[in-house]
C-alpha cells in the first residue's frame, strides 16, 4: 500500500495562495515550487522500516536522523537496531531482514565483485570520512617508541610510520612468535587501512588467493577479524597485539590504559570514505521514492552533525545504550575536534570526524574504485580485470542518482544549498594524499595497482 504523507507546512502554503488569488489559476510556477511539491508528497511505499548498525561513532546519521526527526520528516517510520558483527549485518541486510545498514564500504562492493558473500547491493549515501585509527599494546609502543621521531616537547611526531613497528616484529620473529593484529572485517576500510600503513613500510601483510582466504600468505604481520567492540578486551587479554578500528574503541584503549593509538586514517588517507548506507537493489527497485526519502534524512542528518556546536548534542545522543553506549568522555575525545593518543597527549584533530563537509554525503565512484583496487591488490580479486570493469562495478553499487534526487529536493525545499551538490562526474580529482605520497586516479585503477612493490600487479 502506497501511503502519501503531506507537510503542514505545503498545506499552510496552499491555503494561503487561494485565500490570496481566489479561483484565479496561475499557470506560471517556478521549477523550485514544482520541486517542492513533488518532495511534500512523495509516495512512500515501505513507510515502516528497520536499519541495523554496529556501536560505532561513525553510525551517528543513523542516531540523528531518528532522534532529530528527520526520518519523520520524510514520512518514514524507522526502527534503528544494533547488530553483532558485520557479516550478521550483510546476512539480514540480503536475505530482507532489514531494510538497510549502516555498513563498511567494502561490503557491497565485495559482495557485487565475488568475494564472500554476492548479492547485489546499492549505496546511495556516504556516511562518513576518516575516522579509524591503528593502536597497539602497550609493551609494542614501548618497542617502538625509541624509533619515534619527537618534537621539542619530546611528543612523538604524527603521523608515525610502520617503520617504527620494525624492529618490534622482528623482536618477536626471533622469539618465534607471529605477530598478530587485529581488523574488523576482510573487506573493511580498517583490513585496507591497515594493510597500506605495513606495506608504505616495506612490511607485507599478507596475500589473499582463490584458495586461500586467510589473507596470511608470505605475512610478516598476521592479520585477524575481531568484531570492533570486542578489539580492547582482545587487546588486553595478549590475543592481538594491536588493531585498526573505528571509534570510540581506539579512545577506550586510552582511557582503560592498555595501548596507544599510533596513526589515524586521516594520516593515511586525508578525508578517506569510511561507511555507507546500504540497500538491496530489488528494494531500491521497488520502493524508489522510500530510497529518496531515507536518503534525504541521512543527507540532513550529516549536515546537523557537522554544523557548528552540535557534536556535544550528538555525543549525548551516541552514549545511549541504544545507540553507541560509550561513556560520554569516551566519545567526545574524537567527536568533538580532537583525538587522544596518550592520556597526556590530546591533540586537535578537527577532521577526524567528517559527516557533511567535502561532500562527505555523495558515494563518489572513485572511493568504489579505491576499494575494487584494494581487494585486486591484495589477492581478493583472483585475476586481472580491466580498467572497464572497476568503472563498471563502480556504477552498479553507487547510486549517486539517487542521492541528487534526494539533494535537489532538499535544495527545493530550503534545507540545504544549492552549492553543497558537487559538480562531478562522480570521480574525485586525482590526489596523493596518503601516507607513502602515492598517487591515486579512479579513472587510472590498473596504473594504481601496478604503482605499489607489495602486492598484485596487473
Amino acid at each position: 500500500m502506497k501511503i502519501t504523507f503531506f507537510k503542514a507546512s505545503t498545506l499552510i502554503a496552499a491555503a494561503f495562495m487561494l485565500a490570496s488569488c481566489g479561483n484565479k489559476k496561475k499557470k506560471e510556477t517556478t521549477k523550485t515550487s514544482d520541486v517542492a511539491q513533488v518532495s511534500s508528497s512523495l509516495e512512500i511505499e515501505k513507510p515502516q522500516l528497520t536499519f541495523g548498525f554496529i556501536k560505532l561513532t561513525d553510525m551517528a546519521p543513523l542516531a540523528i536522523a531518528k532522534e532529530k526527526g528527520f526520518f519523520e520528516d520524510e514520512g518514514l517510520f524507522v526502527s534503528v537496531e544494533a547488530q553483532s558483527n558485520w557479516k550478521n549485518i550483510l546476512d539480514r541486510v540480503i536475505d530482507g531482514q532489514l531494510d538497510g545498514s549502516h555498513m563498511l564500504a567494502g561490503q557491497p562492493i565485495a559482495a557485487g565483485a565475488g568475494f564472500g558473500r554476492q548479492a547485489a547491493l546499492v549505496t546511495p549515501f556516504s556516511m562518513d570520512l576518516n575516522g579509524n585509527a591503528i593502536t597497539v599494546s602497550n609493551k609494542v609502543w614501548e618497542g617502538m617508541e625509541p624509533h619515534v621521531k619527537k618534537d621539542g616537547n619530546g611528543k612523538p611526531i604524527h603521523p608515525i610510520s610502520a617503520d617504527a613497528l620494525k624492529p618490534v616484529i622482528t623482536q618477536y620473529k626471533n622469539e618465534g612468535k607471529p605477530f598478530k593484529m587485529g581488523m574488523v572485517f576482510p573487506v573493511s576500510t580498517h583490513n585496507y587501512e591497515i594493510r597500506y600503513w605495513l606495506a608504505a613500510a616495506g612490511i607485507n601483510p599478507g596475500m589473499y588467493s582463490a584458495d586461500n582466504i586467510q589473507g596470511q600468505i608470505d605475512a610478516e604481520v598476521l592479520l585477524s577479524v575481531t568484531p570492533p567492540p570486542q578489539m580492547p578486551a582482545t587487546l588486553e587479554a595478549g590475543t592481538i597485539y594491536g588493531y585498526c578500528v573505528g571509534e570510540p574503541w581506539n579512545q577506550q584503549a586510552v582511557a582503560k590504559g592498555i595501548g596507544v593509538p599510533v596513526v589515524t586514517n586521516y594520516d593515511i588517507w586525508k578525508n578517506n570514505p569510511e561507511k555507507v548506507f546500504v540497500m538491496t537493489k530489488k528494494f531500491v527497485e521497488e520502493n524508489p521514492n522510500t530510497a529518496i526519502a531515507v536518503t534525504k534524512a541521512l543527507i540532513r542528518a550529516g549536515q546537523w552533525l557537522d554544523a557548528p556546536g552540535n557534536r556535544a548534542e550528538a555525543v549525548k545522543i551516541l552514549s545511549m545504550p541504544q545507540y553507541v553506549g560509550a561513556d560520554e568522555a569516551v566519545l567526545a575525545n574524537s567527536m568533538t575536534g580532537t583525538f587522544e593518543f596518550e592520556k597526556d597527549d590530546k591533540r586537535a584533530m578537527p577532521d577526524f570526524n567528517v559527516f557533511y563537509r567535502y561532500n562527505a554525503t555523495y558515494p563518489f565512484y572513485s572511493d568504489a574504485v579505491w576499494f575494487l583496487t584494494q581487494m585486486r591488490r591484495w589477492g581478493q580479486i583472483p585475476e586481472t580485470k580491466p580498467a572497464e570493469w572497476y568503472a563498471k562495478k563502480a556504477k552498479d553499487i553507487y547510486r549517486p542518482d539517487i542521492w541528487k534526487k534526494a539533494a535537489d529536493l532538499l535544495v527545493a525545499e530550503g534545507k540545504i544549498p544549492a552549492s553543497d551538490i558537487p559538480e562531478t562526474d562522480g570521480y574525485k580529482p586525482a590526489t596523493t594524499d596518503f601516507i607513502d605520497g602515492n598517487k591515486y586516479d579512479g579513472k587510472d585503477p590498473i596504473g594504481y595497482i601496478n604503482s605499489f612493490k607489495i602486492g598484485n600487479k596487473d
